[in-house]
């Protein structure tokens, strides 16, 4: 929870970037609601991490696939381009 609080600190200090792309508007909402609920939440223990433990794991497999989601078209074109000229 300390390094946590330490690098929200660091994000917040930051001068914020306005980015129209999906993933970073979704990852910014997540690390807002991922820190009220850990940092700012009056009881926050090992029962309540373990409980929310699957539910972030699944959210954070989302964003991957957003993330990733734009790579893999590319990628998916770039090898049917190459594959072309082999009829």
């Amino acid at each position: 929870m300390v390094k946590f609080e330490q690098l929200k600190k660091k994000f917040d200090e930051k001068v914020e970037v306005h980015l129209d792309s999906e993933y970073h508007q979704q990852l910014k909402a997540y690390i807002e609601r991922l820190y009220h609920q850990t940092c700012s939440a009056e009881e926050f223990d090992d029962k309540v991490f373990s409980d929310m433990r699957d539910a972030e794991m699944s959210n954070l497999n989302r964003l991957q696939k957003l993330k990733n989601g734009t790579s893999y078209k590319k990628d998916k074109h770039k090898s049917q381009r190459q594959n072309e000229d082999w009829g």
